[in-house]
């Protein structure tokens, strides 16, 4: 392999922000290729301001390269400036690290943690002189795989992908490596005996093994092909059970050039069971596996001293819920040998945000606050079961201002199962008694409400609701709007932000679908329609004409309910979770029956824990001040980072980034 570089820099003048494309990050590795080494590929499909602080792909970059069998370099989606010029000039897609052609690594692994960057999958894989169906591959072609979120229902891509991984990666990816690289060191030989060795790993799911059968329009189920004797009936994820085993990322990157999250980040813990219905990541992540407190401050002291940052994120889904978190917190910032050091905590309960941690967390300096109720009124939240009382929310917001936080920053969903106007009215309601709060304490506070469209995801109790319609989401945006309008006095202070309901469209169209769909994401990709995540990029006419073409509509894919027996794309894969215990979950939704967190009752028995033979890990068997699940997880401090669970993915997770908003206004 050699490297690209002296085509590529004669080039990069004519592209916007060219220091995406050149590597040198502080932490990088510059590893040894040799032929007996499996050689990964690891991308993010968006650009690298967006990919580079993804912790799952760096933690992975780390493990493949502390392995004598293994060597792994990154690359991001080229922006469309690039794109350009590396077809115009013959070049292809390459790392940024060695800037080796993308085609010379034996393995391109995707991370797939929002749907609109499906189209951008392909246009890496074609960049790479790649062909994008499986099936026109040879067989010296690089395999290409998928992981994250997204990869639980990989079926619209099942035709452009090799394997798709579910869960976690860290000790999948090097029972894949010897897979790769015990082929290499037999000479190779035809693709398909490949994907037949890939299945036999566990969690790794192979597309080309499996055949979708349709009728009346619908369809009937997945199913091993008959001559697949290596495919199982259904794929079970990838859990691991300690934390403590994966100390990773040792050697965080340290960018060159801005990107978004620009500060250290630790996993505290993976996993939750507040049950938040609408949250796909509180469902497959389970069960909880919390990191070693002290691990944590090693982790913490070491990544700071290394890195030269002054702001440091411990995440996790509900980072309050870890057992010790002030203590840490309160280590963190008194550490002197870091200097002033800020401390952002995703997913605190608002019940846990204190005057005490309020003024502990931001002794190095103040910044805007994220609480996201998700929902209006308090019966709305008992169908989510994101069971925060109003009560709870105004005494966090409280705190805060107290302390002199002049804005705050509340996330709210529209379009969820049972909603009325007054739920959806509700959310201004909220937003004014939280200024007329911060009013005691200041002069002039700021309230920023943010509104997603509400999209159902696989694997969660919400999975057979049908979506609101992009017109019904635009009402409830419009009743928003007239509110604040008609009373601009009365809510002084309450700005008002949103979520592309058109786009909420098609994240729904991609969350849900079936094989039927690799046409229509090729159709969109052929004609332009990258960057489908970016607000000046998406265009919901390339995507209603590709399902005409294909005879679909958004009707039957994305706003219908489905029956309790319907097949779904992802039947074949397993989360963990026991699908009667999610169908209970989605009637007790629509009885808005609340439930508490297992984490301090008896099992519900979801599955997550008796499936992998691994309890939640905790270091404390009593529930943290403030109660179980009363409140939920709901606060970003430190930032203005939304935590937002649907229809975008959350950065608490170390496999997903936040994306670039799309829409809004």
């Amino acid at each position: 392999m050699s490297s690209l570089w002296s085509e590529l820099e004669r080039v990069l003048g004519e592209v916007q922000k060219p220091a995406r494309y050149i590597g040198c990050e502080d932490g990088m590795t510059v590893p040894d290729h040799h032929p007996d080494a499996a050689a990964w590929l690891l991308l993010y499909p968006d650009t690298y301001e967006v990919g580079l602080p993804n912790q799952g792909l760096q933690i992975l970059y780390e493990i493949l390269n502390e392995r004598p069998d293994a060597v792994a370099e990154r690359s991001y989606a080229p922006w469309t400036d690039l794109a350009e010029v590396l077809r115009r000039e013959g070049l292809p897609l390459f790392s940024v690290d060695t800037h080796r052609p993308a085609r010379d690594f034996d393995i391109l692994a995707f991370n797939l943690s929002a749907e609109l960057v499906y189209t951008n999958v392909l246009e890496c894989v074609d960049l790479a002189g790649i062909p994008i169906r499986t099936a026109e591959r040879a067989d010296d072609d690089p395999l290409v795989l998928v992981g994250g979120h997204c990869a639980y229902n990989p079926e619209p891509l099942a035709d452009y992908v090799d394997a798709a991984v579910l869960g976690d990666g860290e000790e999948v990816v090097g029972e894949i490596t010897e897979v790769v690289a015990a082929w290499k060191a037999a000479g190779g030989g035809p693709r398909a005996e490949l994907h037949r060795r890939l299945a036999t790993v566990t969690g790794v799911y192979v597309p080309s093994l499996y055949q979708a059968t349709f009728a009346d329009g619908r369809l009937q189920g997945v199913r091993p092909v008959p001559e697949a004797v290596e495919a199982v009936d259904v794929v079970e994820k990838r859990t691991v059970a300690d934390l403590a085993d994966w100390p990773y990322p040792k050697q965080q990157l340290v960018p060159v050039t801005e990107v978004v999250h620009d500060r250290l980040n630790v996993e505290v813990f993976r996993g939750c069971t507040r049950g938040c219905r609408f949250c796909q990541a509180g469902m497959i992540t389970r069960p909880v596996r919390e990191r070693p407190a002290d691990q944590v401050r090693t982790m913490v002291s070491e990544g700071l001293r290394r890195t030269g940052y002054d702001e440091v994120a411990l995440t996790s889904l509900s980072t309050a819920d870890f057992s010790g978190i002030e203590q840490v917190v309160a280590e963190t910032v008194a550490d002197d040998a870091c200097g002033q050091v800020s401390v952002s905590l995703p997913s605190l309960r608002v019940d846990a945000f204190t005057v005490g941690i309020a003024a502990e967390i931001q002794k190095a300096r103040r910044t805007g606050l994220t609480f996201a109720p998700e929902a209006g009124s308090w019966r709305m939240r008992q169908v989510i079961n994101k069971l925060i009382r109003e009560e709870d929310l105004y005494a966090a917001v409280e705190s805060a201002y107290s302390q002199g936080w002049r804005r705050v920053k509340l996330y709210f969903l529209t379009g969820l199962p049972t909603e009325t106007d007054e739920d959806t009215l509700g959310i201004l309601n909220m937003a004014r008694r939280c200024v007329e709060v911060g009013r005691q304490h200041i002069r002039n506070p700021s309230v920023t409400v943010s509104v997603g469209g509400f999209v159902p995801k696989p694997f969660t109790p919400f999975q057979w609701f049908g979506q609101n319609t992009e017109t019904e989401l635009r009402r409830k945006v419009g009743l928003l709007r007239d509110e604040l309008k008609r009373d601009t006095k009365g809510y002084r202070g309450v700005q008002l932000k949103w979520h592309d309901p058109r786009a909420t469209a098609i994240e729904g169209l991609l969350s849900r679908g079936d094989r039927r769909l690799g046409p229509v994401v090729e159709d969109v990709w052929r004609a332009g329609g990258v960057f489908q995540e970016w607000s000046e990029h998406f265009n919901l006419e390339l995507w209603t004409d590709a399902l005409e073409r294909q005879g679909l509509t958004l009707e039957e894919m994305v706003y219908r309910h489905r029956t309790e027996d319907e097949a779904f794309a992802w039947d074949h894969l397993s989360a963990g979770l026991h699908r009667d215990f999610l169908w209970q979950d989605w009637r007790d939704a629509l009885e808005a029956v609340g439930l508490e967190d297992c984490r301090w009752t008896p099992c519900y028995d979801c599955g997550a824990c008796t499936g992998y033979g691994i309890e939640h890990v905790v270091a404390s068997a009593v529930p943290p001040a403030g109660g179980s699940q009363g409140t939920g997880q709901d606060l970003t401090a430190g930032g203005e980072v939304p935590v937002m669970l649907t229809s975008r993915p959350d950065t608490s997770r170390p496999d997903t980034p936040v994306p670039a908003p799309v829409g809004g206004a």
